[in-house]
């Protein structure tokens, strides 16, 4: 997959786009990505996502905090996987917010020879979302492509979206996100030393350097699979604030636990999460030997639900 960071690095000749930020690349956005490519593969023309970074949201209404659930990158590696041929990720500013419909089409036909724009229902475009589709079929007519309109995916009844999933991760629902997500969340980040606790009782922790822009599960006690150097973990993962020890309120960490790891120090590489299951939120304990004990108690609990889902996580499949 050929990815630019600029519409006017593109020069096509036909290509069916589809526009949006896509964070999560949920399963409702891995449907119109994979109906695109195929349908666009089968008349010849190239299949394209148009993606913008940061998220319009940001750009309009101000800085976000524990809000994308993929990064560009991670969204990139995403998409490239459903056989998408090019993905241009377009910085969003206030001048493109201020970009009339009209001319934004323009230039996608200009510089992507556009032949089909695949957008869902609600789908706007343009200065104070003047590009809505009964608009976008007009241009369409006059400018030589068609509009798609694509239903919302639904599923057990609830339409799949990036805003749901959030609310998911919010109440820690992460095996419900998974669902919506066709695969577990995920937090990659690199290891950093922390305050040290965890190896002074017997139980060392690997703390993740993430973004406070970075969507986290409620805080509480996980099983998750950690994946380092290459090599997977069963782990227990604490997303939280550590109440026992602090006083003050303070942004939550992410520390985890690899169960039976056998490896050597691991500080400055990057470390994947995978969040299985929650066990519990997180609480404040009366001292070291209570936290301990109900430590033990997290990680028997966690090796049986490692042993549950170990098949079915390891092929890629989902409970």
């Amino acid at each position: 997959m050929q990815h630019l960071p600029w519409l006017q690095d593109a020069q096509l000749g036909a290509a069916w786009l589809t526009i949006g930020v896509f964070d999560g690349v949920h399963l409702g956005h891995q449907k119109i990505l994979k109906d695109l490519q195929a349908g666009a593969h089968a008349v010849g023309a190239s299949a394209v996502v148009l993606s913008f970074s940061p998220h319009p949201a940001e750009v309009l209404r101000g800085p976000v905090e524990y809000f994308y659930l993929s990064s560009p990158e991670e969204r990139a590696e995403q998409i490239a996987a459903l056989g998408i041929d090019l993905l241009i990720t377009q910085p969003f500013t206030l001048q493109l917010a201020n970009t009339s419909a009209r001319d934004f089409v323009s230039q996608l036909v200009d510089h992507l020879g556009l032949k089909q724009l695949w957008v869902g229902h609600d789908f706007a475009l343009g200065r104070d979302r003047r590009g809505d589709i009964p608009t976008l079929i007009e241009f369409g007519k006059e400018m030589g492509f068609e509009v798609h309109p694509v239903e919302a995916v639904r599923l057990n009844g609830e339409v799949v979206s990036s805003s749901g999933i959030r609310k998911l991760l919010a109440h820690g629902k992460v095996e419900e996100a998974a669902r919506f997500l066709g695969r577990p969340y995920a937090l990659t980040g690199q290891v950093i030393s922390g305050a040290g606790r965890g190896r002074t009782i017997g139980i060392p922790t690997a703390n993740l350097a993430l973004s406070t822009q970075r969507a986290l599960p409620a805080l509480g006690v996980y099983v998750t699979w950690a994946t380092l150097g290459g090599r997977r973990w069963g782990s227990l993962t604490n997303v939280g604030v550590r109440p026992t020890f602090e006083d003050k309120p303070a942004a939550p960490l992410v520390e985890t636990h690899l169960l039976d790891y056998d490896g050597g120090e691991f500080y400055g590489q990057d470390l994947r999460l995978d969040f299985v299951a929650r066990l519990r939120p997180e609480q404040k304990f009366s001292g070291v030997e209570e936290l301990l004990a109900q430590i033990h108690r997290d990680i028997d609990a966690g090796r049986l639900v490692l042993a549950e889902r170990a098949e079915g996580w390891w092929n890629g499949t989902l409970p």
